[in-house]
């Protein structure tokens, strides 16, 4: 904030977007509660290893599974942290469209720079619903919007048509895609070529190195919660084309997601940062935070990489 009171801004969409974005993890108190200061530790971490962005309540900061005055506090909570260095994407991953506007229109209130939105879900819906859920949010608010495409999530994927229709609205800065499909991956950047401003970026760290080679724009990696540099990096080598480079960043990031096996993989993630310094390991309910056993396997993979966990 400037001296006034109002929000200052060092960031501008068309770079931001072409980096790293990290879904960052929420940490939670043991009541439950927003943990403002372990919060601030990780932004300060994020920003400090190069990244661009802060994706807030997307699968990482389990959007969907905390309370409306959770979610409105973390965004809130990034917003002062990030203190106009980076844009706050808050994610608004709800199962239908009246949820998905009232969360909206409270991140909008909370100060998110831009939402992120994905299919509806719970039930089946075709592509024309998902264009509808898509415009009613992009007309109950100002912000503009990064799509999501996790159909591991949503059982219904986001179609590259789909996205092409949508992306005619220059509100819609781009897409993650998590899936895990390449030829989805390259429907999407064939947007880009009506479209040079839409960015496309991948969430799924197993796919980093190749995406960045094919001129995807940036990652959205969960470990860049505790690894930032370590997907800079590779950013950086893909963007001047040392593909030789992206081989052996790729292999180190391919080793460091075996952390994810031991036990669900979010209690993993949150355990590998609380290891670091990065919040106390503590998931929404109904899931629990990782056993001791699973935090030494944890710790010695970390440990490997030349990071220095505290099991």
């Amino acid at each position: 904030m400037s001296a006034d009171g109002t929000k200052t801004q060092a960031w501008t969409w068309d770079l931001a977007l072409q980096g790293i974005v990290p879904p960052m993890i929420s940490p939670l108190s043991g009541t439950g509660e927003v943990d403002g200061k372990a919060l601030t530790v990780i932004v300060n971490h994020i920003l400090g290893g190069g990244c661009s962005g802060l994706f807030v309540l997307g699968g990482c900061g389990e959007g969907a599974w905390l309370t409306r005055e959770q979610r409105a506090s973390f965004i809130r909570a990034a917003t002062r942290a990030a203190e106009g260095r980076a844009p706050v994407l808050a994610g608004v991953m709800l199962p239908a469209t009246g949820p998905a506007i009232e969360a909206a229109r409270q991140a909008a209130d909370d100060g998110a720079d831009a939402l992120v939105v994905g299919s509806p879900y719970y039930f089946s819906v075709d592509a024309a619903a998902q264009q509808r859920h898509v415009e009613a949010i992009l007309g109950a608010v100002s912000l503009p919007l990064l799509l999501y495409n996790i159909p591991q999530a949503t059982h219904n994927p986001l179609r590259p048509e789909t996205v092409a229709q949508l992306a005619q609205d220059r509100r819609i800065l781009g897409i993650k895609d998590s899936a895990g499909d390449f030829e989805a991956f390259q429907g999407f950047l064939a947007i880009k070529k009506r479209r040079a401003d839409f960015r496309v970026l991948q969430g799924n760290e197993h796919f980093a190195s190749a995406s960045l080679l094919l001129r995807g724009d940036g990652l959205v990696p969960g470990m860049a919660n505790f690894a930032p540099a370590l997907f800079v990096a590779l950013h950086r080598a893909a963007a001047v084309g040392d593909a030789a480079a992206c081989v052996s960043l790729q292999e180190e990031i391919a080793d460091l997601c075996t952390l994810h096996t031991h036990g669900h993989w979010l209690p993993a993630l949150k355990a590998a940062c609380a290891m670091l310094g990065l919040g106390n390991g503590m998931p929404s309910p109904p899931l629990l935070p990782a056993t001791a056993e699973q935090r030494r396997a944890i710790a010695a993979i970390l440990t490997r990489h030349g990071f220095q966990p505290t099991p």
